[in-house]
């Protein structure tokens, strides 16, 4: 076995860790512009977090078992991420009148972050 299920959740650690670092970074330099750009861009990362968080949750908590739950498994953490994300946006937008670009641009910076998270960490 190349990858163990611990291995992933250390490694699922270290991005969210990477996550909410880029979120905070955002947050940072949106205050230029106001308060409430800087605390749109943390919602919408700490958005991404959480359903991050969430997906890795799902995808991971099943322990060792067979090639197809592990792919349900794997699938029903990218669907209840993005369904998260997308729900979390939109009560920003909606409910708390948040502006949607700083949103969107941490979004974005945390999904980088992630990936480089992920690159990096091999």
């Amino acid at each position: 076995m190349l990858n163990s299920v611990a291995a992933g959740r250390r490694q699922t650690g270290r991005a969210i860790a990477w996550q909410v670092a880029a979120a905070a970074l955002v947050a940072l330099a949106c205050l230029w512009r106001d308060g409430r750009w800087s605390a749109a861009a943390l919602f919408g990362g700490l958005a991404v977090v959480l359903a991050g968080w969430l997906s890795a949750r799902i995808a991971l908590g099943g322990g060792i078992g067979g090639a197809g739950p592990a792919v349900a498994r794997l699938l029903a953490g990218v669907v209840a991420k993005w369904l998260l994300l997308v729900a979390a946006l939109a009560l920003g937008v909606l409910a708390f009148g948040l502006p949607p670009l700083p949103m969107l641009l941490a979004a974005v910076a945390v999904l980088v972050a992630q990936v480089l998270a992920l690159a990096l960490g091999r």
